[in-house]
């Protein structure tokens, strides 16, 4: 289980202008805030980090969501806070019910909010014994 991850940024205060609005649909706040660094708290921890970075190397950061409308609420807000698209809400091949929206920071950082549909089948295959 992972206990928090660290998104890199060149410029901390652009980025957590995005991140800040971007991630409300998906329960996160911000809760910890410095000139190198800002944290953001969901379910009772802080588990989504930006951290200054002079040179960087552009990550992927799959983050859950409650809802279908949580991931198109993820990705407009991030779109009007200057993110761009890599890839719009919708199903995905991935699993059966995955439902989810990309998008890319100013640094490249690929974000995504996913969603699984409980309507659409479980998650993962069956092992055949």
């Amino acid at each position: 289980m992972i206990e928090h991850v660290s998104v890199p940024a060149k410029n901390i205060a652009k980025a957590k202008k995005l991140y800040e609005n971007a991630l409300k649909p998906l329960g996160y706040k911000l809760a910890q805030d410095y000139d190198d660094a800002a944290g953001f708290k969901a379910d009772g921890h802080t588990s989504f980090w930006l951290v200054k970075h002079a040179k960087l190397t552009p990550i992927h950061v799959a983050l859950r969501a409650k809802s279908r409308k949580a991931v198109g609420d993820f990705y407009r807000i991030a779109r009007e806070h200057g993110a761009k698209d890599n890839g719009k809400p919708g199903y995905r091949d991935y699993s059966p019910g995955y439902y989810a929206a990309f998008v890319h920071d100013a640094d490249g950082n690929n974000i995504e909010a996913v969603w699984f549909d409980p309507k659409k089948g479980k998650r993962g295959k069956k092992r055949r014994t």
